[in-house]
């Protein structure tokens, strides 16, 4: 493998004041939420957005995009205006700092998953996770599931210590998926003895191609559980009323999609009344087992890798 080290730069005078909180004992979180391979319902890049947004960052690490990104698999987009390009919006992979709405430092990753060198990209986060001391790494992304809009959202917990989602359901049995530079950080975290965690927050499959801002609340609020920050999760309640009430009407003017969704709300009441089994699973032929719904999530990841691998071959 080539060095790591070489793929990123830090900032020092900003590495500076890390090092001067961790000196009085504070060991910052690392929350990464990499647009890449799945994000049903946008949820982890409107968690970024969000963060970006309400909390004031501080450019820590950028690495370098022009040797992780395979630009003819995902080209960026550039601006003609008449006679001239004007704008090209260049790739970015970054780490940046931000506080909490009560002050409290933390650690944001996020931008384009790296096309390649995977083993390398993740060696330098983790290069970064020791040099700042961080306590914990955690992810969230969205997921497509068969879920009403209507029900609260839940998430699929998942950890390198099963203590650290102790109070989280498991979703599903044994499933193998195509592999994400997100979910093999955490793995590679965890071999090296460092906690590590994510939250893949269930959308509506109808609402996958969508922007779910409910989807985006469920996951910082699972974050802000599991790590103590204040990440402001109220501030997207205005534009998830928004989308509910967009989506709201769309079920009303269509027989076809409101036949869906009560017959969703049906099978997700029915998990919910189940406690044969001490789960949410209801003992019914006429509901999927939780291995039956690892198995259609794996065929849709396993489509979604068809469908890149064609574009890739399109964009020859």
């Amino acid at each position: 493998m080539l060095d790591p080290s070489d793929i990123y730069d830090v900032d020092p005078d900003v590495a500076a004041r890390l090092d001067e909180r961790a000196a009085a004992g504070h060991r910052p979180v690392l929350v990464h939420a990499v647009r890449g391979f799945v994000d049903a319902g946008a949820a982890g890049r409107l968690a970024a957005e969000h963060l970006l947004d309400e909390l004031e960052p501080t450019r820590l690490a950028s690495f370098d995009a022009d040797q992780l990104i395979d630009y003819r698999s995902r080209r960026p987009t550039m601006t003609f205006d008449a006679t001239t390009w004007t704008s090209y919006e260049e790739p970015e992979l970054v780490v940046d700092v931000l506080e909490d709405g009560v002050g409290t430092p933390f650690l944001l990753l996020h931008g384009q998953e790296p096309d390649v060198q995977w083993e390398r990209y993740v060696a330098a986060v983790r290069q970064l996770v020791e040099r700042f001391d961080v306590s914990l790494t955690v992810g969230v992304h969205g997921i497509p599931m068969g879920i009403p809009h209507t029900r609260p959202a839940s998430v699929t917990a998942h950890a390198t210590r099963a203590e650290l989602v102790a109070d989280h359901p498991s979703w599903f049995g044994t499933v193998q998926v195509p592999a994400s530079a997100s979910a093999l950080l955490e793995l590679r975290l965890g071999q090296s003895g460092h906690d590590a965690m994510g939250f893949a927050v269930h959308v509506p499959h109808y609402l996958t191609q969508s922007s779910y801002p409910q989807a985006s609340i469920a996951g910082l609020r699972a974050v802000e559980r599991a790590t103590g920050l204040d990440l402001r999760s109220h501030a997207l309640d205005a534009a998830a009323s928004e989308a509910t009430a967009e989506i709201e009407r769309q079920v009303e003017e269509s027989q076809e999609i409101s036949t869906v969704v009560h017959a969703l709300e049906e099978q997700y009441d029915a998990f919910a009344r189940s406690s044969e089994r001490g789960s949410l699973l209801a003992r019914s032929a006429d509901l999927p087992t939780a291995d039956e719904l690892g198995a259609e999530f794996e065929r849709f990841l396993a489509e979604q890798g068809d469908e890149g691998r064609g574009e890739e071959g399109r964009g020859d």
